[in-house]
């Protein structure tokens, strides 16, 4: 046993020994498991990395066959990166019916060319939806309906059913369990939220050209001669209807704005005769609007939006809240970006 024990006191002594010498003093064996050439495949040099580059130098993404990034990824990057450093838009200026542009305008980004968010704009719609949904069905529970409410025969004795007031629901004519009463589906969004969706519904249509905006004063250019037999009173009713409906017809085909076209959207900022009397007729070709009469839903419908200069300005003004603040810094506070700044001006003769 004692023998035993020597032995292996002494392998653990000399195993000792053997760790502290330093990694070039122990004997190097080769390995026969790796071979020392390659004749298979050729040997792949890897690329130095470039460690000494300035921080200051702009990044470039390799286009070797390794890189990950194709180039359809790098072509919408700079896209995005194109958008973003968009900062004013220029909106053109046209009168009406010539379409004849007349001024150029600069507009920010944050009112005309916002990115498309479909979920806001969802947000917004079902708003409107259920902030002009009545509400008014209305039933009556046996409480209010007419007449004794008298037990209509003793509870034993008759051979019948029980039977209590002639206001119970079981019985014909008598109260609604459970019916509906006016009540109020509206519910509640956060006003920038909605007042976004305003200038994203309009940036949409202004990314897809369908924007046109005119001179103040938009109405139907009617003939003067039908102005002045209808004024005198030298026209039926429906002679002046028939004549109206077929003449925006052909001047909406004429501008490719009609039917055919999508229909299209005129915005002013109070009410035109002609213009409002016209798509009444002829509402298969467009209709006419108000500025306070319009929704987020209105501007995402139709073809295109007709609005005159004004009416757009005050619109994007009514819905900027989340580009202004209440909030004074040094008696000032931030009134949001310029609001259709002139860059040319056509000459009038």
């Amino acid at each position: 046993m004692a023998g035993k024990g020597l032995k292996s006191l002494n392998e653990a002594m000399r195993a000792l020994s053997i760790a502290s010498k330093s990694c070039r003093a122990l004997p190097m064996r080769q390995s026969s498991i790796l071979p020392s050439r390659r004749s298979m495949a050729s040997v792949a040099s890897l690329p130095a990395a470039n460690i000494t580059r300035s921080v200051s130098e702009p990044w470039q993404p390799s286009m070797s066959t390794n890189t990950t990034a194709s180039l359809d990824n790098i072509v919408r990057a700079e896209q995005v990166l194109t958008q973003d450093s968009v900062t004013n838009v220029p909106v053109t200026v046209y009168s009406f019916p010539e379409l004849e542009p007349r001024s150029l305008e600069s507009y920010s980004a944050r009112h005309l060319h916002l990115p498309l968010r479909r979920d806001i704009l969802h947000l917004a719609v079902i708003y409107e939806g259920d902030s002009t949904r009545r509400g008014m069905a209305s039933t009556k529970t046996r409480y209010e309906v007419h007449g004794s409410h008298k037990k209509m025969s003793p509870q034993k004795g008759t051979g019948n059913a029980r039977r209590g007031t002639r206001q119970s629901p079981l019985m014909k004519g008598g109260g609604k369990t459970f019916g509906p009463k006016p009540r109020d589906f509206s519910t509640k969004l956060n006003k920038k939220v909605y007042d976004l969706a305003w200038r994203t519904a309009l940036s949409y249509r202004y990314k897809r050209g369908e924007l046109i905006v005119t001179e103040d004063g938009l109405d139907l250019p009617l003939p003067n001669d039908f102005l002045w037999l209808a004024g005198g009173g030298k026209l039926s009713r429906e002679l002046e209807d028939g004549y109206v409906r077929k003449w925006v017809h052909e001047f909406m085909t004429s501008l490719n704005w009609g039917k055919e076209a999508g229909r299209t959207t005129f915005i002013t900022g109070d009410k035109r005769p002609n213009l409002f009397t016209g798509f009444e007729l002829a509402g298969a070709e467009g209709r006419a609007l108000e500025l306070w009469d319009v929704d987020v839903k209105d501007l995402l419908e139709t073809g295109r939006i007709v609005i005159e200069r004004s009416a757009l300005k005050e619109m994007i003004k009514d819905h900027q809240s989340d580009l202004v603040t209440r909030v004074a810094v040094q008696g000032l506070r931030q009134k949001g970006p310029k609001l259709g700044e002139v860059l040319v001006r056509a000459p009038r003769y």
